[in-house]
């Protein structure tokens, strides 16, 4: 989908197809049919965006096989689909029954990653509609935590460095600029977006950016207008952003409440657990509650173990809810971090970033009764999701193209 701003230029708006996972070109081009070109007709459009996600093997194929690669533009162009983003966190086996850490291998110290996200530049640079010059990619933000050292640090930079060129190249040779932002999640290197700024000052080239996913950003209880400012002051672009709400708990001491989180910890992904706790000052403040240092988890179960989060304050999951439907009471969903961060990327007089990815793909990892129970249904909630962001765009002035 496509949105003309206010000051001329155009924002895309797609859904990511992690949510329907492949791992081969076999795989991608069927969910194509049975997926995303339904999702198209509901919304009664010609044409919508989708930010595919191309695994190991399907990215593979494509690089190899030119023939290949113009079969799926063929595709996409027969479906009524356009691409100008990929997904490039999740490397293979995001569709396993347990993925948990695994999503985080291979990390930016691994030539395997850079290999992998080159090959992901060059089918994008192919994939791009005739009339868009520009693709962006998500990836990981370096690494998970518990691995990374000085050493590794130092080798994911001159990966970083290696890609810009490389993306200098490509851009001189198809005509097409392609960029690629890190995506800061909780438990990784790269948690925040401030976490973001010194790696990507190191590696000091335009090219390679952020991608701000706003449920990774609310989890973290970052304040968008703070964190964005502080992006733009440090020169880091915003290449993409991907719109997706956090699992909320106000009240997580409350039994009521953590037997309604304790229907989301769920084996297949990874759900961390952040709360930012809030205690009086000295009494000549007049008790004033101050917060103290994120504390948190890196899953869901752990934080329902007694003690072993604080919760005298809410607590945030990285669970992506639908955007549409929050959790029923006494959860809820972090929609209003999402607005917020969407206003200051959108609604001001230009654009912060011209990407935009509605990223729910944990459907199926929902509570048994919130599931889709067959594809028209899961067709039906995506499709609710996009309407939801289009009317957002909407409202900050936006207007929806052919």
């Amino acid at each position: 989908m496509r949105f003309r701003h206010p000051d001329g230029s155009t924002v895309h708006l797609a859904y990511c197809t992690n949510v329907h996972p492949a791992e081969t070109l076999e795989g991608v081009l069927a969910q194509l049919r049975d997926h995303c070109e339904p999702v198209r007709k509901r919304l009664g459009r010609d044409r919508i965006g989708i930010g595919l996600w191309l695994a190991k093997d399907a990215a593979h194929a494509l690089v190899t096989d030119p023939a290949a690669l113009r079969g799926l533009r063929t595709e996409l162009d027969r479906r009524g689909l356009e691409v100008v983003t990929l997904n490039g966190f999740p490397y293979e086996g995001f569709g396993a029954e347990e993925v948990k850490y695994r999503v985080y291998k291979p990390d930016w110290a691994d030539p395997e990653r850079l290999a992998h996200t080159t090959a992901l530049a060059r089918v994008l640079a192919q994939l791009l509609p005739e009339d868009v010059t520009e693709g962006t990619i998500s990836t990981l933000p370096l690494a998970w935590r518990t691995t990374f050292d000085a050493t590794r640090a130092e080798e994911s930079r001159t990966a970083l460095v290696t890609l810009a060129q490389r993306l200098d190249a490509l851009a001189e040779l198809t005509g097409k600029s392609i960029r690629v932002g890190l995506e800061p999640e909780p438990g990784c290197t790269v948690e925040t977006t401030g976490d973001a700024i010194a790696p990507l000052t190191a590696v000091g080239h335009d090219r390679i950016g952020i991608c701000v996913d706003t449920c990774h950003l609310a989890t973290s209880f970052e304040d968008p207008g703070t964190a964005l400012d502080a992006l733009a002051a440090a020169g880091i672009p915003v290449v993409k952003s991907q719109l997706s709400a956090a699992l909320h708990a106000e009240h997580p001491h409350l039994p009521e409440v953590r037997a309604a989180l304790a229907a989301f910890d769920e084996p297949r992904f990874l759900h961390q657990t952040r709360t930012l706790p809030r205690e009086p000052e000295a009494p000549a403040a007049g008790g004033t509650l101050v917060a103290t240092a994120l504390r948190g988890t890196d899953d869901l179960g752990e934080a329902l173990t007694r003690q072993a989060l604080p919760d005298s304050a809410p607590w945030r999951a990285h669970f992506h809810v639908p955007l549409h439907a929050p959790p029923a009471a006494p959860l809820t969903s972090t929609l209003p971090v999402l607005k917020d961060a969407l206003t200051r990327l959108v609604g001001g007089p230009h654009p912060r970033t011209r990407h935009l990815e509605v990223e729910t793909y944990t459907w199926q990892a929902l509570p048994p009764e919130l599931r889709p129970r067959a594809r028209p249904q899961l067709a039906d909630g995506i499709a609710a999701e996009l309407t939801l962001a289009r009317d957002l765009l909407t409202e900050l002035g936006l207007k929806e193209l052919p």
